[in-house]
């Protein structure tokens, strides 16, 4: 496909539903498991797509008995995007959000929205990255719908904690991609840098999700979309007072070694929130993949467990 081609219309699978949460924001989801199951919200980070979840992480889920539900947030797959002009790249590295962006408590709201179309009354909510920020917003704001909540590799909007390192700043200033071949080759370029390649199946699975993901947004890469999330991070600032107001049971998941969000944006937001855990796991970077599933399955399973329990005493 040229780069002046028109896009092909993305197509939802069979198993995605899209839903009217409000401010004529449509979210598209999906759910595994039990509908009687404690459910598990699943948010995914800056510009991906629900798709993004190995699978092994799900089925993991899954199989210990809970509900999973992911989303493409706003401006990512298959659900609503915005139709203004997204921030150029100097106001974002000026960190200047256009006055008219959204912000993340907006994001968070077309979670809480969600959850009252599904008629769920409140969840386990599960972040990464700007998931994760999401997830903390939504626990701040919209406490009876949040079970418990899980931050990983996630941080407060403080600019002191969590930046990325200028080496992941450069990689990110990429043209847009013209095909599925050139939008694999960059999602694995920056994958490499902020990733672990050495973690089994990690460079297969990228590229596999990258090849999906340009399919299923009709055969592009929302690159404005992305813009406009980043400017949603951007305008939302410094949550500190929020996170300090979270009541909900927190485990903070951070690697060891993250070129994407520092892992100081992970400790400074379990030392934020009352009570939050955190657990620092050896050699994950900024990345879930299938080879690290397990591990991140049963630290939540545990947390979830824990938050259950106490709510029950």
């Amino acid at each position: 496909m040229s780069a002046g081609a028109a896009a092909a219309p993305p197509e939802r699978a069979a198993h995605e539903r899209t839903a009217a949460v409000g401010r004529g924001i449509d979210i598209c989801w999906r759910s595994w498991g039990d509908a009687a199951a404690e459910p598990v919200l699943l948010i995914a980070g800056l510009g991906l797509q629900l798709i993004a979840w190995p699978d092994a992480f799900v089925r993991g889920l899954v199989d210990a008995g809970l509900r999973v539900i992911a989303v493409d947030n706003r401006d990512s797959g298959l659900s609503s995007h915005a139709t203004g002009a997204p921030p150029g790249r100097l106001r974002q590295l000026l960190w200047l959000p256009p006055a008219s962006a959204y912000a993340l408590e907006d994001m968070a709201d077309d979670m809480a929205g969600l959850l009252e179309r599904l008629q769920v009354r409140s969840a386990h909510v599960v972040g990464m990255s700007m998931g994760g920020m999401i997830a903390q917003c939504l626990a701040a704001g919209h406490a009876q719908r949040v079970r418990s909540l899980c931050s990983i590799f996630s941080t407060t909007g403080s600019r002191r904690v969590g930046q990325p390192a200028p080496s992941t700043i450069a990689r990110l200033l990429q043209p847009l991609p013209a095909s599925a071949d050139q939008a694999v080759a960059q999602y694995l370029a920056i994958m490499r840098h902020i990733g672990n390649a050495d973690e089994p199946g990690a460079v297969d699975e990228w590229a596999d999700y990258a090849r999906r993901a340009w399919l299923r947004a009709g055969a592009r890469v929302d690159a404005a979309g992305t813009a406009r999330q980043v400017a949603a991070i951007q305008k939302s600032g410094d949550r500190s007072a929020q996170l300090r107001r979270i009541r909900a049971p927190t485990l903070v998941l951070h690697g060891e070694r993250d070129l994407m969000v520092h892992p100081s944006g992970g400790r400074a937001t379990a030392e934020l929130i009352p009570g939050a855990r955190l657990v620092t796991l050896p050699g994950l970077a900024h990345q879930i993949v299938s080879a690290r599933a397990a591990e991140l399955v049963r630290h939540i399973v545990a947390h979830v467990r824990a938050a259950g329990a106490a709510v029950g005493g």
